[in-house]
């Protein structure tokens, strides 16, 4: 596992919250759906490039448009994360969808499934 300096793990945090705020208020984009939660950052060490992983409640069709939105609004997203955050270079962004929270919704079902009593 990479060990991560404080100043990345900052960072990182800061272009969270900022990204998804922009994406709350700021994106007009109609593809990109309101239940998108940004769930992390990973920037590399130079600052050069960024992978911003976003969950979408929703169907895979919502997924695929919510991704394309994302990745047609980049530039948009970059020129306000510039104007927001002071870093010497602002990262490129590249977006990915991440399945987690909708995987651990779905293990929860299922051992709720399991746990529940012969009788009902």
């Amino acid at each position: 596992m990479k060990k991560r300096s404080n100043r990345i793990i900052k960072i990182n945090e800061e272009i969270k919250r900022e990204v998804s705020s922009i994406i709350s208020r700021g994106l007009k984009d109609p593809r990109v759906n309101h239940m998108t939660s940004v769930v992390s950052v990973d920037t590399t060490p130079d600052l050069k490039y960024c992978k911003i992983y976003v969950s979408v409640l929703g169907d895979e069709k919502s997924q695929s448009d919510t991704l394309e939105g994302l990745k047609r609004s980049t530039g948009y997203i970059r020129n306000e994360l510039a104007r927001k955050i002071n870093l010497r270079n602002t990262p490129e962004i590249t977006f990915v969808v991440d399945q987690s929270i909708e995987y651990g919704i779905n293990m929860s079902k299922l051992i709720d499934k399991v746990n529940k009593p012969k009788g009902e």
